[in-house]
C-alpha cells in the first residue's frame, strides 16, 4: 500500500515538472517571435544626448581658427608654398624690393634660389613677404627672442602702506625705513602716513623732517611719487615713495660722478 502511494507521488511530481517546462518553453518561444517582429531601429536606442554640441556649432571653430591664424601671422616662420594671396609685394634675401609679383612666380623664384618665404607685413595691401635663407630665419628668431626677453614687463604697480605716529623713536624709525627700502627695491610704491602725536608740542615741520629722513636712507633708490601733504584736517601728513626710473638712476650716477671729480668737493 505504501509502495502504491509513493509511486503515485512520483508520477504526480514528474507530471508537474513537465508542465512547468512546457510553460517556460512556450513563453520563451513567444518572446523570441515578438522580438523578431520589432523593427531594427527599436533594438538600438538612439542616445542623442551623448552627441557633443561642438559638432553643431561653428562659432568656437571660427574663433579658434582666427586665433591660430593670428599667431601664425606674428610668428616668424617659413610659410612654404602656402601663399593665400594671389599678388604679393616681395623682397629678396638681401632686402632689395622686387615689387609686386604673382604667387606662381614667387614659388618659381624660391625653387631657383633654394630660399624660404616669410611674412613681413601681412596687413598691407598687397601683403609684404621676403625671401630668406634658413640661416637668416634662425638668426631673426634669436634676435626677436632676445628683444622679447629685454622688453620690460608692464603690469599694475602694487602699493604698500605704512602708518605711524610722529613721536616715533629713532630705533623704530630706522626699522620702518629698512622695511620701506625693501619694498622700494621690489618696485613697490609705498604710501607713508604720519599721524600727529596727541598732547605733544612739536614743531610744524616735524613730520616733513621725518619724511626727508626716511628718504635720505635710500639715496639713488627712491624718490617722492607724491610730495608730503596734510590729510584728515591737518591731523596727519601723507606721501607716496617710489623707485627711481632708469633715466633718474642714470642722472643720479652722473651727478655723483661729477661731484666726485670736482676738486673743490674733494677738498671739502
Amino acid at each position: 500500500m505504501a509502495a502504491i502511494f509513493l509511486r503515485s507521488i512520483i508520477l504526480q511530481t514528474i507530471k508537474t515538472e513537465n508542465n512547468c517546462l512546457r510553460r517556460c518553453l512556450c513563453k520563451y518561444i513567444v518572446q523570441k517571435m515578438a522580438l523578431a517582429q520589432l523593427p531594427l531601429t527599436a533594438s538600438v536606442p538612439r542616445m542623442s544626448y551623448l552627441i557633443h554640441a561642438k559638432a553643431f556649432s561653428t562659432v568656437e571653430d571660427s574663433q579658434h581658427e582666427r586665433k591660430k591664424r593670428k599667431n601664425n601671422e606674428t610668428d616668424f616662420s617659413n610659410i612654404g608654398r602656402k601663399i593665400s594671396e594671389r599678388i604679393i609685394h616681395l623682397f629678396d634675401e638681401k632686402g632689395n624690393d622686387l615689387g609686386n609679383m604673382h604667387r606662381a612666380d614667387v614659388i618659381r623664384l624660391m625653387d631657383e634660389r633654394d630660399l624660404r618665404l616669410v611674412k613681413r607685413k601681412p596687413s598691407t595691401d598687397p601683403p609684404e613677404y621676403q625671401l630668406m635663407t634658413g640661416t637668416q630665419i634662425h638668426e631673426e628668431r634669436l634676435r626677436l627672442r632676445e628683444r622679447e626677453k629685454a622688453r620690460p614687463k608692464t603690469g599694475p604697480t602694487l602699493t604698500k602702506e605704512l602708518i605711524f605716529s610722529s613721536n616715533i623713536g629713532q630705533h623704530d624709525l630706522d626699522t620702518k625705513s629698512k622695511q620701506i627700502q625693501q619694498w622700494i627695491e621690489k618696485k613697490y610704491k609705498v604710501q607713508v602716513t604720519i599721524k600727529k602725536a596727541k598732547n605733544a608740542e612739536e614743531p610744524e615741520n616735524k613730520m616733513e623732517e621725518l619724511f626727508n629722513q626716511i628718504l635720505q636712507t635710500m639715496p639713488g633708490i627712491a624718490t617722492f611719487s607724491s610730495r608730503p601733504q596734510p590729510v584728515k584736517g591737518g591731523k596727519a601728513v601723507k606721501c607716496v615713495l617710489r623707485h627711481l626710473s632708469e633715466k633718474e638712476e642714470i642722472a643720479y650716477r652722473q651727478t655723483q660722478e661729477t661731484q666726485e671729480g670736482n676738486p673743490l668737493n674733494k677738498e671739502k
